[in-house]
């Protein structure tokens, strides 16, 4: 019994072929055609042609919502043509002359802030400085403009991290953990952008440099006291600047700070020990010092009333030693127990003080209860 093929005719049907088998090469004996099966998925007719793929791909390579593309000239097909102009010229040529156009007004207008100054490179080479305000330059890549800020202040922190200790040797031959801050700007931006490669490292070199020469030339008292720093700071900075004067490197250093002077973390407790004894030893000078000028004022004071009482004995010598005299006696007589009275009939010592002295001493008899009390008791 002939079965029915799901695909097209039943398979004994000679006009599909019947079995590829039966014919050599797979063909039905009319030629090298295979025939078979009908693929569904083609489209219908014509079942003379050779069989074509089952793939998805292949089938729906070439077709798209309106059939088969063959050469058409739609959009993105081999024959593409853009829009042409009145006159039937092409659009291309007017849309590279605005491309160029626009490049040319955005890298040739540049607009310098007010503390900025720019330099001007012509293919590679360098040619002007352009001040602040909105300037015209060739468009890129003939001339490129850098801008730089020349009167922002910068600062420089020796050592980068305060965590770590910058020991410098003073010139009492001791070290001292120094940090500090180096402020500077740009004076020259042609020598600052073409002389120097790294300028915030020549910075911190030169100011590194300049801070190890100063400090070597003071003691370690000089370091730690205020006018000493104020010393060291002004030093540094004129150092620095000679220095990079000398290189040409067109910076203007505005300021050193010292943010920090510590003896080395290894001794501290040792130098806290020393400063505390020194301390002790200047206010034992201190007082010494006081004592000493407290003597001298008094004994100033006593030479000058001697010379004016030696002028007035000149004047009247036998007033002025009865004078003398009597103050002398009053001084003398008067921090003693003792009362002299020199008169006919009265004897001639009087313990008076004593007298008094034994009455104070006497304490009174307790006074007596009085009748309301006694009458209270009762």
């Amino acid at each position: 019994m002939a079965g029915k093929n799901p695909w097209g005719n039943s398979s004994g049907d000679s006009s599909d072929g019947g079995d590829r088998s039966d014919a050599p090469n797979g063909g039905d004996g009319e030629g090298s055609k295979p025939k078979g099966p009908r693929n569904p998925w083609l489209p219908q007719g014509g079942g003379d042609g050779p069989r074509r793929s089952a793939s998805i791909d292949d089938i729906f390579k070439n077709r798209g919502p309106e059939g088969p593309r063959r050469g058409s000239g739609g959009p993105g097909g081999p024959n593409f043509r853009m829009p042409e102009r009145p006159g039937g010229k092409s659009w291309i040529p007017l849309i590279v002359i605005v491309v160029l156009a626009i490049w040319c007004l955005v890298t040739s207008f540049h607009l310098i802030g007010p503390q900025q100054k720019a330099v001007v490179k012509t293919l590679g080479n360098y040619t002007r400085t352009l001040d602040s305000g909105l300037k015209f330059t060739a468009p890129f890549p003939i001339e490129t403009i850098e801008i730089e800020d020349v009167e922002g202040v910068r600062a420089v922190t020796i050592p980068s991290n305060r965590a770590n200790a910058k020991l410098i040797l003073t010139g009492d031959q001791n070290l001292v953990d120094l940090s500090y801050i180096v402020r500077w700007n740009i004076k020259n931006l042609e020598q600052f952008k073409f002389r120097l490669a790294e300028p915030e490292e020549t910075v911190s070199e030169v100011a590194e440099a300049a801070m190890r020469a100063t400090v070597a030339e003071k003691t370690l008292d000089e370091t730690f006291s205020g006018q000493g720093r104020a010393e060291i700071e002004q030093a540094v900075r004129e150092r620095m600047q000679r220095v990079l004067d000398s290189y040409r490197a067109g910076i203007n250093v505005l300021g050193v700070e010292i943010d920090k002077a510590d003896p080395p973390s290894e001794v501290v407790d040792a130098f806290r020990d020393v400063s505390v004894a020194e301390q002790n030893a200047d206010a034992a000078r201190n007082q010494a010092r006081g004592y000493a000028q407290q003597v001298i004022a008094n004994a100033q004071g006593e030479a000058q009333a001697f010379d004016k009482v030696y002028e007035e004995y000149r004047l009247a010598p036998e007033v002025t030693r009865r004078r003398i005299y009597y103050e002398t006696m009053e001084r003398v007589l008067g921090e003693t127990d003792k009362t002299i009275v020199e008169a006919d009939g009265v004897t001639p010592y009087l313990p008076l003080p004593e007298v008094n002295r034994r009455r104070s001493t006497v304490t009174p008899p307790p006074a007596a209860p009085s009748a309301t009390t006694t009458q209270g008791g009762q």
